[in-house]
């Protein structure tokens, strides 16, 4: 790339499945011509004009028609056949035509390119967006099928337009389903319904559409699934599951553990993780592979999907610490992250608390307008005493190392505080209670938090000028505490942890630790809460919107 080339160039965004955004990288994959071709909408318009001219261009013949004819041959399959790679392109037949397509994907960008080479209609889609082909795949096939109709006077094809499963419904149908064969798994996780065939695969976001349910997302489209619930059955083509009993995970294999984690690049990230008693391979963002296992540092990739029967080995430092991992030839160094590896979340106050206290105290939330309900804060042990408290910003370990307040309590609006008991009371029966890390959080500490924390890392904390959902009493951190020893359970992250694991839908750790995660959510989820986009423990009461900013101290509440 040239640098007029590189000025040009759109920016590329990549994403996560757990909802972590951030720019494309830009460098040569090292594999011309297979990759880092460099184009515009444009270009790869005039380009396809050539090809329906058969070569011919207004500065003379570039190609012969005979040789686009080879090209759009089929080169290895049955003599005939209208389905196949040719020469540089993908053949099919779409509504009688022949189509010559090409897609393509690099870091940041997905590209789609189809041109019916005899009714002269093409299509050229390019996504700024990584791992998007199936988008720019369905807008590209459903624009060419609509341009097709036009040039041929026949009726305009539909474009049906999905919407969300209904959450009632997600939360009934989710669970694991058995075929004869083979088996997937529904997921609900707040709005969205994700299914992933329990040999691994793309997992793919199910949506309605007429009352039945689609594969339509970023990943897969058009997969139906057809619900039978007399039976508890869903099929799928010709092939019927069953839904089966599921129960809590086993704990994870010890040897694995260590294992398991984070390896790579911030472009390119390769989680090991346990699940139904196997170690996976995430790779590529979004491939899943159940491994098998060769030896205590050797696995290898099932004979499918990107990395057909190739194999990881894990290497050890001189501590016996897992350091890398080669997978497929390509050496993944370890992550650090978590508080085993030095990375709960601690900062450096830019300036002494006591004098950011003093300035606090000092100010008044921002005014607000409108209508609010009249605050009732209430002491959570006041309404249920079983509920357990670990008010960490009543001591030092805490993301600034310091105490914020001066006891150690937790208040919420008194309809946000009777959800958590109930709640509480729910999981007791299974065993588990309720651990409180923080409610109701007078402003001034929020103004504390900001005035304290360094630019850089100013995203992890509330705007004082916006008032968070704390300052209004309807937003609880919590987590699972296990009634026998009162030991708190273990998540896949840790509360105030600095590291991608505090995401909702990060996909690593063990089974049990998402299970136990998942058993959080649903619970609070049922009792009108929503959890935070990026951080498990937050759940925000449905009704906060209604509630005005607080700035009333903890002493000013008045005693059990």
């Amino acid at each position: 790339p040239t640098p007029d080339i590189r000025a040009e160039l759109a920016d590329g965004l990549m994403w996560t499945l757990h909802g972590r955004t951030f720019p494309a990288p830009r460098f040569e994959l090292g594999i011309a011509p297979a990759g880092c071709m460099y184009s515009s909408v444009n270009e790869l318009g005039k380009f396809m004009s050539v090809l329906f001219a058969r070569g011919k261009t207004a500065s003379g013949q570039i190609i012969e028609p005979e040789t686009l004819e080879e090209m759009w041959r089929v080169q290895f399959g049955e003599k005939g056949a209208k389905e196949g790679f040719g020469l540089g392109f993908h053949m099919q037949e779409t509504k009688g035509e022949r189509l010559a397509g090409h897609n393509g994907a690099i870091y940041g960008f997905s590209t789609h390119f189809s041109a019916l080479v005899d009714a002269k209609v093409g299509v050229v889609v390019i996504a700024s967006k990584d791992f998007a082909n199936t988008v720019a795949d369905v807008i590209g096939m459903k624009t060419l099928v609509a341009m097709l109709s036009v040039k041929k006077g026949i009726p305009f094809p539909e474009l049906p337009r999905s919407t969300p499963v209904d959450l009632a419904l997600a939360k009934q149908i989710q669970g694991r389903y058995e075929g004869p064969t083979r088996g997937f798994d529904l997921n609900a996780q707040g709005t969205n319904l994700t299914f992933l065939w329990q040999n691994g695969g793309l997992p793919q976001a199910i949506r309605e559409y007429k009352g039945d349910l689609f594969s339509d997302g970023v990943i897969g489209f058009g997969m139906q699934l057809t619900r039978d619930s007399a039976k508890n059955v869903i099929r799928i083509g010709s092939e019927e599951f069953r839904k089966a009993e599921t129960s809590k995970p086993a704990t994870a294999t010890e040897r694995w553990r260590a294992l398991i984690g984070e390896y790579g690049w911030d472009h390119d990230t390769l989680y090991i993780l346990e699940r139904d008693g196997k170690l996976w391979a995430l790779i590529e963002w979004f491939e899943f592979d159940p491994l098998e296992e060769v030896s205590e540092s050797v696995f290898k990739f099932p004979s499918r999907g990107l990395y057909d029967g190739e194999k990881l080995v894990f290497h050890r430092d001189q501590a016996g610490k897992v350091a890398d991992v080669v997978a497929a030839n390509v050496r993944f160094m370890r992550h650090s992250v978590g508080p085993e590896d030095g990375h709960q979340l601690q900062l450096k106050p830019v300036r002494p608390i006591p004098e950011i206290r003093a300035e606090a105290l000092k100010l008044n939330p921002p005014k607000e307008t409108g209508e609010f309900k009249k605050p009732d804060l209430v002491e959570l042990t006041g309404i249920d005493p079983s509920l357990k408290l670990d008010i960490r910003y009543a001591r030092n370990d805490n993301f600034l190392g310091t105490p914020f307040y001066t006891q150690a309590r937790a208040f919420l609006q008194r309809p946000a505080a009777e959800a958590v008991a109930r709640a509480n009371k729910m999981l007791q029966d299974r065993g588990y209670g309720l651990m409180i890390f923080d409610g109701y959080r007078p402003w001034f500490v929020t103004k504390i938090f900001w005035d304290a924390t360094p630019d850089a890392h100013k995203f992890l904390v509330a705007k004082p000028w916006e008032g968070s959902r704390h300052n209004r009493g309807c937003a609880v951190d919590l987590s699972l505490f296990d009634l026998k020893t009162g030991e708190p359970v273990e998540m896949v992250g840790t509360y105030d942890e600095a590291s991608d694991r505090t995401y909702p839908d990060y996909p690593g750790g063990t089974s049990l630790q998402r299970w136990h995660r998942k058993l959080l959510r649903d619970l609070m989820e049922s009792e009108g809460f929503t959890v935070y986009p990026e951080e498990w423990w937050h759940f925000d009461f449905n009704d906060w919107r209604h509630y005005p900013i607080q700035n009333i101290r903890f002493e000013e509440l008045g005693l059990k």
